[in-house]
């Protein structure tokens, strides 16, 4: 299993997470916008060679899972950081509401379908995480879920807090290594993006009611996402806070970290034996005198 990434942003991996203590800000001395968009170019061009090499080498996978409140910039982050990286190699999928079927199954069914191949670069925008978030502050969801509670609800969080730290290591003790990042909105920062919404035709499309109405809760979900991440930021599975009130130092961020993964993770271009050279020798020579037919 491969070692967390040194950053600011990494979440203490023994459970000593001070919510309070994560900022929506980035610091004092961040580049312009202009410099982190240049920064952020730098590292995807990073990225696409140490992509290649990890599909060459198929021999591990990367999964990478997005959580945020709505409007922090999910979406644009995977667009602006993935931009660049060869689409063969990369698997993008978004979890909204559960459909019938997957309800039909534990809570962790739906994802695990989803899970990167060997050589590839899973990413989930949201993910299994919303049952221990979304579904936390409206317990009402799990009436169609048609489970057996315990009869503390707060038992049940707990227990899937260990079924997903079980989870997690079962996959990177098996070749997936895992990047979490929570990208930390401010409240007034979402605001400012929900007007802007409304106030901008062609951003319509993004608006939704709902999204406003949820703000009602959001001490609650400070709260859920406080307990969910203090209790598996670990070693096989951290979790990064990401500043995300200045979208240009996010997404340069995010990337960075991605990119020292792979780095960490060294993927190299398989060799071929003494064998396989001499064959690759003998063809070199046929196709260099192979003369063209008339």
């Amino acid at each position: 299993m491969s070692s967390p990434i040194d950053s600011p942003y990494l979440v203490p991996l023994d459970g000593g997470l001070k919510i309070k203590a994560l900022t929506s800000q980035p610091p004092d001395d961040v580049p312009g916008k202009k410099r982190c968009k240049k920064n952020l170019a730098e590292e995807i061009d990073y990225l696409d060679e140490l992509q290649r090499r990890l599909y060459a080498e198929d021999r591990r996978a990367l999964l990478i899972i997005f959580q945020a409140m709505d409007a922090a910039g999910k979406d644009s982050t995977i667009r602006a950081v993935m931009t660049g990286i060869d689409p063969s190699g990369c698997q993008v999928f978004s979890f909204k509401q559960p459909s019938k079927l997957e309800l039909d199954h534990d809570f962790l069914w739906r994802t695990t379908r989803a899970l990167p191949e060997r050589g590839r670069i899973g990413i989930f925008n949201r993910s299994y995480y919303e049952e221990t978030l979304v579904v936390r502050v409206h317990p009402e969801y799990l009436e169609s879920q048609r489970i057996n509670l315990p009869p503390e609800l707060n038992d049940l969080w707990q227990q899937r807090f260990a079924s997903i730290r079980q989870f997690e290591q079962h996959l990177a003790l098996n070749g997936t290594v895992i990047l979490k990042f929570w990208l930390n909105v401010s409240k007034e920062e979402q605001r400012m993006r929900f007007l802007s919404r409304l106030n901008e035709a062609h951003k319509h499309w993004k608006f939704s009611i709902k999204d406003v109405e949820e703000r009602a809760h959001w001490d609650d979900y400070m709260k859920a996402y406080h307990e969910t991440l203090a209790a598996t930021s670990k070693p096989w599975a951290p979790w990064y806070a990401i500043p995300a009130d200045n979208k240009p130092y996010m997404r340069w961020q995010v990337a960075k970290i991605i990119r020292k993964t792979l780095q960490s993770m060294a993927p190299q271009y398989p060799q071929v034996d003494k064998d396989e050279l001499q064959q690759f020798n003998q063809m070199r020579h046929l196709l260099e005198h192979e003369t063209s037919s008339s």
